[in-house]
């Protein structure tokens, strides 16, 4: 590699470190558990994304979920959407105009608020009072990380009722190992609650008399609902199935 390469690999590194809302190495678990946990609707970051060096992940807080979004750099331009922007303080400018997004899914969604990489914390400890080994001849293999798979979405789908067959727009969200859905989006109160590791198969149906439909199968009941496109239904069922595949591991 030559000189002038190196420079200017490093001078695009700089700048970018000196965007208070890039986050670095930021993971999507920790990005998505981070914006639901502490951010609110429409807060995003800007973080490293596993597709290679110079391609990154705009992560943001869209209500009860959160979406990543491909962000390119190519000699020194920045590649977002259906715009290049020729430097980063361009791509920058851009993002404080709080763009609206339309994913393909046609979600909207308005980017407004860039979420720092430092945020204040408090200074407070506790101090320990008891401190006493549970087990005893375990070492630090047999410290297994273990926490549910995030992978979160949220969206209107059509649900077709259990007793009665008619079918009803409903606001669903997905987090963690749970499916809620809402009378709507403004309620805060679930309807109910679907326990993921219950379910044993997410698959598009065919048996009802409309498009774009998928059901998922309990052992009580098989839930029927459908998307407003192919697309948002195709990816509800990728990202459930990808849930359940999680659960099988045990993670």
């Amino acid at each position: 590699m030559s000189v002038s390469s190196t420079r200017s690999s490093g001078e695009e590194l700089d700048e970018l470190e000196a965007v208070s809302w890039y986050h670095y190495d930021l993971s999507r678990h920790a990005a998505e558990a981070l914006l639901l946990s502490n951010g609110v609707d429409g807060n995003f970051l800007l973080r490293n994304s596993n597709k290679g060096p110079d391609c990154f992940a705009l992560s943001v807080r869209a209500k009860d979920s959160v979406k990543h979004f491909h962000v390119r750099r190519q000699f020194g331009k920045y590649a977002f959407g259906f715009n290049e922007f020729p430097c980063l303080q361009d791509f920058c400018s851009h993002l404080a105009n709080q763009p609206l997004l339309g994913s393909e899914t046609g979600n909207l969604i308005v980017l407004r608020f860039p979420y720092p990489r430092q945020v204040e914390e408090p200074s407070i400890y506790e101090t320990v009072c008891v401190h006493t080994a549970m087990q005893t001849g375990r070492h630090e293999n047999d410290l297994v990380p273990n926490a549910p798979a995030l992978g979160t979405k949220e969206g209107y789908l059509v649900k077709q009722g259990a007793i009665i067959k008619s079918w009803k727009q409903r606001w669903f969200t997905l987090n963690r190992n749970e499916l809620k859905y809402f009378k709507d989006k403004m309620f805060v109160e679930p309807i109910r609650t679907l326990d993921l590791t219950e379910c044993s198969a997410v698959q598009f149906d065919y048996s009802q008399e409309r498009v774009n439909c998928f059901c998922l199968v309990f052992p009580e009941r098989t839930f029927y609902l459908c998307a407003k496109s192919g697309a948002e239904a195709d990816e509800w069922i990728k990202i459930l199935r990808w849930k359940l595949s999680q659960i099988k591991k045990g993670r």
